[in-house]
């Protein structure tokens, strides 16, 4: 069959969308047609026309196109189609109905529904609920600061609250209960990024007082001046994230340097975190933070760094 012939024949089939093999045998593509330059393949069997925008709905529209009636996208799928920022998505996680069979396909996650779950339409899509999927995450044994940046990137997208997460975590007694709760008590609202949410986490959890979020500074006439992303306002102590962007673009370079030196001269101390800081050295960024509250007069709970924090951190393992 030629390439005109296949593609009169294959008129119907709205190959912009996900479709299988089969569908494209139906409509008169050939294996041939299927693997040349006009299309691309999803996953096994599953392919899309070629210069297609391809991007997480269109991996969750396919991955459900081979599901079962009724089943979602869930998981970490979910907070991605939901807006929240899961990183680097390498899998399709999608949940099907009790009793229905499972993908086997490689690149589908595929669980089994529980009798508490509420899918949502989402963008033509079946989604899981926003709040159920904090909760889903936790079952899959996402370690506890991913799952306070999940919760965060959820709240900042309004699509749930920290006080629905408190309340779905404190009801929840399936599997990874305990580390819902936990991370639920710690998610806050106006938290911008998730390495903001990690800064957060490497001060509480290494013994330190929490910081306040998202300070909002006023003039003498109470207008809105400046914001604050971490900070200890009692003591006029500021942590703040740097990346990397910052100085590539050079006006934001120093619109920094200057409302910087601006807080500064109102009495204002800053503890500069960067992405080597908070990746590369986290312990000497607790201890640089332990020092500027030293300095202001608030000192920490305690001296002493917990195992659970190392782990978290630094990935090594704490002698008891």
């Amino acid at each position: 069959m030629s390439s005109n012939t296949s593609s009169l024949s294959a008129s119907s089939l709205d190959t912009s969308q996900p479709f299988t093999r089969a569908e494209a045998l139906v409509a008169g593509l050939t294996d041939v047609d299927l693997r040349s330059r006009r299309f691309q393949r999803l996953f096994h069997g599953l392919y899309i026309r070629s210069g297609s925008k391809i991007g997480v709905h269109q991996m969750a529209a396919a991955a459900l196109h081979v599901s079962p009636p009724g089943s979602f996208a869930s998981h970490e799928t979910a907070a991605a189609l939901w807006g929240a920022l899961v990183g680097n998505l390498n899998e399709v996680h999608v949940t099907v109905p009790k009793g229905s069979s499972r993908s086997e396909r490689r690149g589908i996650v595929a669980h089994r529904a529980t009798t508490d779950q509420s899918p949502r339409p989402h963008r033509g899509l079946l989604v899981s609920d926003p709040t159920r999927v904090f909760l889903d995450v936790a079952a899959a044994r996402k370690d506890l600061v991913d799952l306070v940046a999940l919760g965060d990137s959820l709240v900042r997208h309004r699509r749930t609250t920290p006080d629905a997460l408190v309340a779905a975590a404190e009801g929840y007694t399936g599997k990874g209960s305990r580390l819902a709760r936990r991370a639920a008590a710690y998610v806050c609202s106006g938290v911008d990024s998730p390495t903001e949410s990690r800064l957060r986490m490497l001060i509480v959890l290494g013994g330190l007082p929490e910081p306040q979020v998202n300070l909002i500074l006023r003039d003498q006439s109470g207008q809105w001046s400046r914001r604050l992303d971490l900070s200890y306002p009692e003591i006029k102590l500021i942590i703040e994230y740097d990346g990397r962007h910052h100085a590539d673009v050079r006006a934001n370079w120093l619109s920094d340097i200057h409302r910087r030196e601006a807080l500064e001269r109102d009495g204002w101390r800053f503890v500069i975190v960067t992405s080597e800081a908070l990746y590369e050295t986290p312990l000497e960024t607790l201890h640089r933070v332990r020092l500027a509250l030293a300095e202001r007069g608030r000192g920490a709970r305690s001296h002493r760094i917990p195992a659970e924090w190392h782990r978290l951190f630094t990935n090594r393992p704490v002698a008891p």
